[in-house]
Formats: structure tokens, C-alpha cells, sequence
């Protein structure tokens, strides 16, 4: 068995884990969740908007339509519980909504490269996704969740 392994082993035999972050929520980590959370709402408009369309517009294939709805709807709920975990300062929340953000930035060329009103929908998407992407590393965010540098043994 390796190390690592033994590690593992130990942590689930109910060795202790890594104390709840105390004192106040840094602002850094506040804006993080709100904007992750206001780009689950957002995708939740637009999959509820897809999915009524589908239901009750004349799209040319409303089962298309429909189950675009419902997977922009199932996407939603990552950006939000990423955000209801920042919010309580929950450590394994920063990872989805990294993986949020980094998702984000190819939505947001396309849209810019879509043009017309697309293009204010991309650089205002492309902002968002940056500003929690620099929150989310900066060291005070980090050690609010409780993430510090790695011990080496």
C-alpha cells in the first residue's frame, strides 16, 4: 500500500479534517460567489427560456429545443451551488467554480464573434469569468476556504 494510499485510508477512518474557516467572509470571496451565482441565473433564464420556447413557440424541432432547455437548465446548477458554497466558505467549492469560469471564456469568444448584441453579451461574460478567475487565486480567497500551501513531509 502506498503513502498516499495510507493517507487516504486514515482520512476516511475518521482521522480529523481540516478545521471550518473562522472570522469574517473576505469581500474577494463575497463578489466570487455573487458573480458564480449570477451566472447560474443567468444560464437558468436562458435554460427556461429554451425550455418554454420548445413548449410553446414554433421552433423547427421543439424536442431539440426542448432538451436544450432542460441541459442548459441541469448546467445552472453548478455555477450555483459553486456559489452557495463560496458563500459559506465551503473549500471544495472553489473547484467547480474554476471549472465555471475557465468554461466561460471559449461561451464568451463565441458570442463575441457572434456579433450585434452578441458581442456586448461575450465582453460582458468574458469580465465576469476573469474577475472570479483573479478572486478565486488571490491568496486572501484562498485562505478564507482554508486552502493553504501544501506541507511537504
Amino acid at each position: 500500500m502506498s503513502s498516499q494510499q495510507k493517507q487516504s485510508a486514515s482520512r476516511a477512518a475518521g482521522a480529523p479534517t481540516a478545521p471550518e474557516p473562522t472570522g469574517p467572509r473576505p469581500a474577494r470571496l463575497s463578489a466570487a460567489a455573487a458573480l458564480t451565482a449570477v451566472e447560474g441565473l443567468a444560464l437558468a433564464a436562458l435554460g427556461g427560456y429554451m425550455l418554454i420556447m420548445g413548449l410553446a413557440g414554433s421552433p423547427d424541432s421543439p424536442q431539440q429545443a426542448e432538451m436544450g432547455g432542460l441541459t442548459v437548465l441541469a448546467l445552472a446548477v453548478l455555477p450555483l451551488v459553486a456559489a452557495r458554497g463560496l458563500w459559506l466558505r465551503r473549500r471544495w467549492s472553489r473547484g467547480p467554480s474554476l471549472i465555471t469560469q475557465i468554461v466561460a471564456l471559449p461561451v464568451a469568444w463565441t458570442l463575441v464573434n457572434g456579433g450585434g448584441a452578441l458581442i456586448a453579451a461575450g465582453i460582458g461574460l468574458a469580465v465576469a469569468a476573469l474577475v472570479v478567475l483573479v478572486l478565486l487565486v488571490n491568496p486572501t480567497a484562498t485562505e478564507a476556504l482554508g486552502i493553504g500551501p501544501r506541507e511537504t513531509p
